[in-house]
């Protein structure tokens, strides 16, 4: 996408193009441009018709119907906040005081559109100029222009005191390759300065790899990982006055919000295997609150490094998986091959902490033929490899 294309794109003709790319998106894409180009839509314009279609379907699963209306780029929607998550912070936000909102390096404006829906004013600012200007085409799309501006520039340069809070997504990706950036130092803005806005703003929240280290976490910083659907999709770090908790890690399950809180530096007690299994969500493995989970569940883990938990009674919780163990074997591909055989299980689901294995690999191994269904953990017990055939509790 180039300014030029942008700016096509939001005429008449460019509306058009859209609509009628929109219809034929999913489909052959040659088939489409063909399609396309058949109705009088020149080259160019079909040819980023069809893009922004297709990337408006993709991004029906991170902003809903909302998607339709958008601007996007590849890069933008992969990095973008999805809707729920987004929504939830911006309410964060506003219920703590916030008014008016930075969001350096805003991207397409997921998060500052999210904020602008809460009533903050917020003030985007963008390196990329073609991002900058889809963002500020999807806040007059979503009828926010007067709540959500963007400049293009630098992040760095923006003056923090006429805002109340702040929110930065630093670019975790190489600009032109699209490769991801592993070490904080490289982002853009770099990680001193996102870190350093903590002392210049008192509400600054910070989106981070869900897989930051621990040691990377500034002092008195709250850390939060999210997950949606089962699915880790974030972290968070809330600064200043916006720190509740050292650590804390959020469920969410269609519009419902499940939060676990603690210090993060807890170890859970150690115990045998028993007759429950719960697999914990991966924002409770990642915030290091296996732990309280545990203590929650009433169990205990049996391998200090692996975080599956063991409990005597089945209990409903958001924060994890609950499987009953019908048996616990030292592996042994040729034990566990006969026992599958004499119960007919012809399905299984592979699930793995802790081991080598490959689940696919084993799969075939197994040979299996049959009727029947059983859940397989592969894990460590005491340090010894081990394998927990288990039912779903309630099957």
């Amino acid at each position: 996408m180039n300014p030029d294309q942008l700016a096509a794109l939001r005429t008449p003709e460019g509306s058009a193009a859209l609509a009628a790319a929109t219809a034929l998106a999913g489909g052959d894409p040659l088939t489409a441009a063909a399609a396309l180009r058949s109705t009088g839509v020149p080259a160019g314009l079909a040819s980023a018709a069809l893009t922004q279609a297709e990337l408006r379907r993709r991004a029906v699963g991170k902003f809903g119907p909302s998607a339709a209306g958008l601007f996007l780029t590849r890069a933008g929607l992969e990095q973008a906040t999805r809707r729920v998550v987004a929504d939830r912070r911006a309410a964060r936000l506003r219920a703590a005081g916030v008014r008016t909102l930075a969001d350096l390096g805003c991207g397409l404006g997921a998060d500052a559109l999210a904020a602008a829906r809460a009533g903050i004013r917020v003030y985007g600012v963008e390196a990329d100029p073609v991002t900058a200007a889809m963002a500020a085409a999807n806040a007059e799309a979503a009828g926010l222009a007067e709540l959500f501006t963007v400049e293009c520039g630098d992040a760095t340069a923006f003056d923090v005191t006429k805002v109340d809070g702040v929110f930065c997504d630093p670019a975790r990706r190489k600009a032109g390759t699209g490769r991801r950036i592993f070490d904080p130092n490289a982002y853009s803005p770099p990680w001193d300065f996102v870190t350093g806005l903590a002392e210049r703003v008192p509400y600054t929240v910070v989106k981070v790899a869900p897989g930051i280290e621990h040691a990377l976490i500034p002092a008195g910083a709250e850390a939060e990982w999210v997950s949606a659907d089962g699915d880790l999709v974030e972290a968070a770090l809330w600064c200043g006055r916006l720190a509740e908790v050292p650590r804390r890690s959020t469920v969410l399950r269609g519009d419902t919000v499940h939060s676990l809180t603690g210090s993060g530096d807890v170890e859970a007690r150690v115990g045998p295997t028993r007759s429950f299994l719960y697999d914990p969500d991966p924002a409770v493995v990642r915030a290091h609150l296996v732990a309280e989970l545990a203590d929650d569940l009433g169990a205990t883990i049996a391998d200090p490094s692996i975080a599956y938990l063991y409990a005597d009674t089945p209990t409903a919780t958001p924060f994890a998986r609950c499987l009953e163990i019908t048996d616990v074997l030292p592996f042994s591909l040729k034990r566990l091959r006969a026992l599958l055989r004499e119960r007919r299980v012809g399905r299984v689901e592979i699930l793995k902490r802790g081991s080598a294995l490959e689940p696919e690999k084993l799969r075939r191994d197994l040979r299996l033929a049959g009727d029947a269904a059983a859940s397989l953990v592969l894990t460590r017990v005491a340090g010894a490899p081990t394998v927990l055939v288990c039912r779903p509790v309630g099957s």
